[in-house]
């Protein structure tokens, strides 16, 4: 008699964070420039006081405070009531939003690969650091929530979940992030990975984001064959998403033209996310993740 056929769990790939990279992602932590009520105690200080086993502060006692929390020496002392403040520890909501449209799957090594990957980083941090963190991707439906993940623990949880991101998802960016909205309604830092490369804009996608009240940060994420491409001679292009095609002949001037146009479109963005508050970074798919989170997010206010 046969022996039944055990299918094995995939695997995700390991080497998405190496040891070099973790062993720099474990001196991080997520920082968020607005005050956000967590549901549990977490591992980071909160600029609000409350209550745990480091003294902040006296102020006077006022009706309604916990008795417990009274300085009954001070009373002794002073024939006043006084309360003590302690720092409060807090955990944080840390969102991340892949773009995993067919555009994202271009480039050595492509788009999707590197978000996946920086999305590790991030979230290993988070995860070490005590707080929720969430992965999702714009093509998931207002009804579909990705897990919260929270502690070490998590960590190949969260790989896996990255690995399974396939390229191939056709939701807009507007509709993708109005849904992502609607499904998480908390407050959070919230990052955006992608290229930004929607034919209906990324305006009104962006714009929900601040309606929504979040601590907004976008990695506009291109390849370097997009940023300098080399390429001459006649040639058939064809949309990867909805397959409208165009026979070009590539010249200096057209070269020329496409770096105007390219410019034009990256400056756009930047303004675009200036005025309404949302940090914004340019990203090529050459720079190192390590480099990326431990140098430029730094200098940005994301980790520290």
């Amino acid at each position: 008699m046969s022996s039944p056929t055990v299918t094995p769990t995939p695997k995700p790939k390991a080497e998405i964070l190496t040891p070099e990279l973790l062993a720099q992602l474990e001196r991080l932590e997520l920082v968020t420039r607005k005050i956000f009520r967590g549901r549990m105690k977490g591992e980071r200080r909160s600029k609000r006081k409350g209550q745990s086993v480091e003294f902040a502060d006296f102020r006077n006692y006022v009706a309604g405070d916990d008795l417990r929390l009274l300085d009954w020496n001070l009373y002794a002392r002073l024939d006043k009531l006084i309360v003590k403040l302690f720092m409060e520890e807090e955990d944080l909501h840390f969102y991340t939003l892949i773009d995993a449209s067919m555009s994202m799957d271009f480039g050595t090594p492509t788009k999707l690969e590197y978000a996946k990957q920086l999305a590790a980083a991030l979230g290993f941090i988070g995860l070490v650091r005590a707080d929720r963190v969430r992965i999702e991707t714009i093509g998931q439906s207002a009804a579909q929530r990705g897990p919260v993940l929270r502690g070490r623990s998590s960590v190949w949880r969260m790989l896996q979940q990255l690995d399974a991101i396939k390229a191939g998802e056709q939701t807009s960016l507007a509709a993708g992030v109005k849904n992502f909205c609607i499904r998480n309604p908390g407050k959070g830092i919230v990052l955006l990975i992608s290229d930004l490369m929607d034919k209906q804009g990324y305006e009104t996608a962006l714009r929900y984001f601040v309606s929504h009240e979040m601590d907004c940060y976008v990695i506009h994420l291109l390849s370097q064959e997009e940023l300098q491409p080399d390429v001459k001679g006649d040639l058939k292009l064809v949309d990867c998403e909805d397959a409208d095609e165009a026979e070009i002949t590539v010249s200096a001037p057209l070269l020329a033209r496409y770096q105007q146009t390219l410019t034009a479109f990256t400056r756009g963005a930047q303004e675009f996310c200036t005025r309404r508050g949302i940090h914004y970074m340019l990203a090529n798919n050459q720079l190192p993740v390590a480099d990326l989170v431990g140098q430029h997010l730094r200098r940005r206010g994301l980790v520290r």
